[in-house]
């Protein structure tokens, strides 16, 4: 029940994995690997978020977050989250001219005002599971002309995202994505690409890759494809076939069966005298537990501890059984 620090791979994604590591062994991908497979998993990640593939690059969270805060100037105001994940703020706050400001997550909609340049927020908490207010916070970004910057690690791959609804959306792919480490993808809107400097740009960022290898690059991509970094092939060919296996299950699906599941386990830990987190989120976390995690791990049952909290997550590949298993340790 550990999905929000790490999910399962699936059989097709571990055959796939195996199969480029033995071909590599033996010399026989050059390369060692298959950009038709970077593009597979950049097409998939853009069917499950709603947006289409030239809006997506690949590379890594805290990656795409220091492209995002290289195109503010020297004073522009952040908004974030108290206890936001470190790899959505870090690189703002470590710029040290950018203007940092913290709210509790309750009062983020509130707090962005004139002169907020970016609003930085998780679509749902790491420490804790809690689902932003998506359309208030877009709502009021879009009043006072601020950006917003989404991380939908705990969120893509159980959770209904339109990534298309905000300026620019972080995901790192081995959490509910199902995906080897590796694999992260960024989407940002046609309007915001124009705003973003190529930083790291590379010859996989130009627009003829394989005819930009020496010298500067000439021209970049035209699409989102131009804040690629060189792909982790290993990762890609995993995550082509794990974001194939997410869509044919369906969101909707998967939001249903992980949310099902927690409600029912918050219920088995309130039966016991825990309180946990509330709402309609896959992810439950129980405030003063956290020192618990080693009698679940000892008992065969994986979680986390997390800012004090006793965390589980749900995915698809969990049962009532896993539901049932926990509170009766606990207890």
């Amino acid at each position: 029940m550990n999905s929000a620090s790490c999910g399962l791979l699936p059989r097709r994604t571990v055959e796939a994995v195996k199969a480029l590591a033995d071909e590599t062994a033996a010399g026989g991908r050059g390369g060692a690997g298959s950009f038709e497979a970077v593009e597979a998993a950049r097409a998939g990640f853009a069917r499950l978020v709603g947006v289409g593939p030239d809006r997506v690059a690949g590379s890594s969270v805290a990656v795409h977050a220091g492209l995002i805060a290289a195109s503010l100037p020297p004073g522009a105001e952040v908004l974030a989250p108290e206890g936001e994940f470190s790899s959505v703020v870090s690189p703002f706050a470590l710029r040290g001219d950018l203007r940092m400001r913290y709210v509790p997550l309750a009062d983020l909609t509130g707090a962005v005002r004139p002169g907020t340049a970016l609003v930085a927020f998780s679509v749902v908490q790491s420490a804790d599971g809690r689902v932003t207010g998506l359309d208030a916070v877009r709502a009021a970004a879009a009043a006072h002309g601020a950006r917003t910057l989404a991380d939908a690690s705990q969120a893509a791959g159980w959770f209904p995202l339109d990534a298309g609804a905000y300026d620019c959306t972080v995901t790192g792919g081995f959490k509910f994505l199902l995906c080897p480490r590796g694999a992260s993808f960024l989407t940002v809107t046609e309007e915001a690409q124009s705003a973003l400097p190529p930083v790291f740009a590379g010859w996989v960022a130009a627009e003829d890759p394989w005819n930009s290898t020496y010298g500067p690059v000439e021209r970049l991509a035209a699409t989102a494809r131009r804040f690629d970094e060189p792909p982790a092939f290993l990762a890609c060919h995993g995550a082509e076939h794990s974001l194939a296996l997410l869509a044919e299950i369906g969101t909707d699906a998967l939001y249903a069966h992980a949310t099902g599941l927690a409600a029912r386990f918050r219920e088995g830990l309130a039966a016991i005298g825990h309180s946990a987190v509330p709402g309609e989120s896959a992810i439950v976390a129980v405030p003063g537990l956290g020192g618990r995690e080693p009698d679940l791990a000892a008992a065969g049952v994986m979680v986390s501890a997390r800012a004090g909290n006793l965390r589980a997550a749900f995915h698809l590949y969990n049962t009532e059984a896993d539901v049932a298993r926990a509170p009766e340790v606990l207890g």
